[in-house]
């Protein structure tokens, strides 16, 4: 896959919109109102600061559901992400937590978004919601019935879980792509906001064969300059948040910085491979 077909950049910096508690949530707050208000205000800032594109999920849903959520928070997702299409001119993906695939797409189908975020797409993971199970087959067959062209970006051994079969990255990845059929697949570190390995994304790079790999966790300003020498991409969210901390919103001058960070990662990359321009030429994702 192509990214620029979708951000216009090879190399897109992807924000996400944390949705305050939704309703049938544990925490939900019986406002819908604030929540809209809290995502518009979110992304706009994401805007402000520059990211190529914008990632919605119902973060704040915990403890999730293992995998189709209620018809009520399906609703109310639709109409945020079309608030939110009104106010940022940037491409929309959506994550439904913790693993409505099917979900997503609808969603993503009927509002013109670009791409999902698939938590397990293939294989086999214990989770703190329980055993889930990739279903590649069934999101595959929807996405025909359904028309649509929106693109799947699936994590591989996804963070909060453990894999119940071969935990081999090169597998992982060369399964998720060739098998599940994803659009591009996504690294992270164990959990929210810790990293993936240098090394890991090397490896699933090499793994990807020239189809796009993204940081889906952990990146800060700190540690994207290196992370991003063996990455497509980066989705960020808790590094840019107010004081640090995962409740609190977005704050426009951390993004700012951020994309600085990146496209200062990305120009010594560039350099670093100026003898070798036949690698861009052959390989329009290697990456940036």
């Amino acid at each position: 896959m192509d990214l620029t077909q979708i951000f216009k950049t090879s190399c897109p910096v992807i924000g996400v919109v944390h949705l305050l508690p939704l309703p049938t949530s544990a925490r939900w707050g019986g406002n819908l109102r604030v929540v809209t208000q809290r995502a518009e205000q979110e992304a706009t800032a994401l805007a402000a600061g520059g990211v190529d594109g914008i990632i919605i999920e119902n973060f704040f849903d915990a403890p999730f559901t293992k995998e189709a959520v209620d018809p009520v928070v399906i609703s109310a997702i639709t109409l945020i992400v079309d608030r939110i299409q009104n106010l940022v001119v940037l491409p929309v993906g959506i994550n439904l937590l913790r693993n409505d695939a099917k979900g997503a797409m609808a969603i993503a189908s009927i509002v013109n978004a670009q791409f999902i975020r698939v938590n397990v797409l293939s294989g086999v993971m214990a989770t703190d919601q329980g055993i889930i199970e990739g279903k590649a087959h069934e999101l595959l067959r929807y996405r025909r019935e359904l028309g649509s062209q929106v693109a799947i970006f699936a994590d591989v051994l996804v963070k909060h879980a453990t894999s119940l079969g071969d935990t081999n990255l090169t597998t992982a990845v060369k399964d998720t792509l060739e098998r599940g059929l994803a659009d591009a697949v996504i690294l992270s570190g164990r959990s929210t906001g810790s990293p993936p390995t240098p090394q890991d994304l090397e490896i699933a790079h090499h793994a990807a064969n020239g189809e796009p790999v993204l940081i889906g966790s952990g990146a800060d300003c700190d540690n994207i300059t290196q992370l991003i020498q063996s990455a497509n991409g980066v989705i960020v969210a808790s590094s840019l948040k107010r004081h640090n901390k995962i409740t609190e919103p977005i704050d426009p001058i951390k993004v700012s910085q951020f994309i600085e960070a990146v496209r200062y990662g990305s120009s010594l990359k560039n350099l670093t491979n100026s003898s070798v321009d036949q690698t861009f030429s052959t390989n329009p994702l290697a990456p940036c």
